[in-house]
């Protein structure tokens, strides 16, 4: 495993977790991370689909890549079922295994793969963020 900052292209396969705090103080921003601003720095390094977990409910989506919303609060997910794409609190209510939840997130990966929608997309949720935050690239120097 890895890490990554904003934008950074991963230079090899695996897992890798990105850095989205920005180093040094926000300029014309707010300090907080939107979870929008998050889905595009995503992109921008490459991912091609975004497995969104929330479990407050936070409705986003993307004008650019396919946003699987994988909701682990189970009351969340009663109320907001027609935008969530799986009910991973189905596992803490003890109606579905681990196994089963990640089955299921896998069958979502594909469907999308070959052409389907998201819930996000067949709702229209076309949103993108750009912030005015600037990233110092502090990882080895190879990757700049």
């Amino acid at each position: 495993m890895a890490s990554s900052n904003t934008g950074e292209i991963p230079h090899k396969k695996g897992l890798f977790l990105m850095d989205v705090v920005p180093d040094g103080d926000p300029k014309f921003g707010f300090p907080n991370i939107a979870d929008n601003q998050e889905i595009v720095e995503m992109i921008a390094s490459g991912a091609h689909g975004i497995l969104f977990t929330t479990g407050r409910g936070s409705v986003v989506g993307s004008a650019i890549s396919p946003v699987i919303k994988i909701c682990a609060n189970p009351e969340t997910y009663s109320k907001l079922t027609e935008d969530m794409d799986v009910n991973a609190g189905a596992i803490i209510e003890g109606k579905a295994t681990v196994e089963q939840v990640g089955e299921e997130i896998y069958q979502q990966i594909l469907n999308i793969a070959n052409g389907g929608q998201s819930k996000s997309e067949a709702l229209g949720h076309k949103e993108f963020l750009l912030t005015y935050k600037t990233f110092d690239n502090i990882g080895p120097a190879c990757l700049r």
